[in-house]
């Protein structure tokens, strides 16, 4: 861990308080000692909430909460002003919202992502990372197909810098155990029963600890251009409901509109750009085959195998009952 990498530096997270932002915050105030870390979101409870949290004389000095919307880039530029990085981690996410509601998801993780390109090149900031999802990979839902514009917005943001010192670059990873939304506190609420929608349902799994880690190391590592991925453990959704409570049954309801049965981090496609650097993926799609080669000898990694494709099915590392177990138990003290 670089210590010195944040220090003095100001830095803004969009969608700031959500739950990375949280987790985000928490990491770099204990780690860092920046000049600034501004909280770029919409909800003003929100950031009444978390600036509760986090109401030390160290953390008032630092911590600034700015109200505003992605979809409007002025108010962006504002906020940008002296900012060196950016985590852009502002999104709509819920997939049968998004299928109901397909324009407004559009507005804000297309378009909105292309705001924060230009603001970020039309100020200094010299550093951008955009949070992805497995559902940008093959997209069958209009969530995940925004996040994949998303993510070709930012990698194709590095052919139109100049002579702009600035990098974009993209963490793309899984389901985060426990986050709002997510199967686990769903099932939690349960009483009697589970409605799974396929009993060979799979998902990858990753704690907030890890994404803000993976985040911390991108920032510390990327050249721009790359989508990196983790190495992450998968799990059965019916082996989850077990392990909450083996008495209860299993209502089958059936997969809903956009699910997948499966989550992929990885397609074949990708798989021809993507390079192995041991603890993470690094998918190089606008890469040529010279610059591929180049990154390769600077990062010392190395090409994945032909054919090879990145999904919960396929990985050979599950979660057992007894891990499951501990995330759950996990969750249950930290809410």
């Amino acid at each position: 861990m670089n210590k010195k990498l944040f220090n003095g530096k100001k830095i803004l997270v969009t969608g700031g308080t959500g739950s990375f932002g949280h987790a985000f915050t928490k990491n770099i105030l204990k780690n860092y000692n920046p000049k600034r870390l501004v909280i770029f979101s919409r909800d003003e409870f929100k950031q009444f909430k978390m600036n509760s949290l986090f109401n030390s004389k160290r953390e008032n000095k630092i911590l600034r909460f700015f109200l505003g919307d992605i979809r409007d880039k002025e108010r962006i530029k504002t906020a940008l002003k002296d900012i060196d990085i950016v985590v852009h981690a502002a999104a709509l996410k819920q997939v049968p919202a998004a299928e109901y509601n397909p324009i407004e998801f559009v507005k804000t993780n297309v378009l909105g992502t292309q705001n924060i390109v230009e603001a970020c090149l039309e100020t200094k900031v010299s550093n951008v990372v955009a949070l992805s999802t497995d559902k940008a990979s093959s997209p069958i839902n209009l969530y995940g197909a925004t996040k994949l514009c998303s993510d070709k917005l930012f990698v194709a943001a590095n052919n139109i810098k100049g002579k702009n010192k600035i990098k974009f670059s993209v963490v793309r990873y899984g389901n985060v155990m426990g986050s709002r939304g997510s199967v686990l506190p769903f099932f939690l609420t349960q009483k009697k029963l589970f409605p799974i929608t396929d009993i060979r349902m799979t998902r990858f799994n990753i704690s907030i600890e890890k994404s803000v880690d993976m985040v911390i190391w991108c920032l510390q590592n990327n050249l721009g251009g790359e989508i990196f991925v983790p190495k992450l453990q998968s799990f059965k959704v019916t082996d989850l409901a077990k392990s909450i409570n083996p008495k209860f049954k299993l209502k089958i309801i059936g997969i809903r509109p956009g699910e997948k049965l499966h989550e992929e981090l990885i397609s074949t496609y990708d798989a021809i750009k993507t390079v192995d650097l041991k603890k993470y993926y690094a998918i190089l799609g606008n890469f040529t085959e010279k610059e591929i080669i180049s990154y390769i000898k600077k990062t010392k990694g190395r090409r994945v195998e032909k054919n090879f494709v990145y999904n919960s099915f396929n990985n050979p590392r599950y979660l057992s009952m007894s891990d499951l177990s501990k995330e759950i138990k996990k969750f249950k003290l930290s809410n």
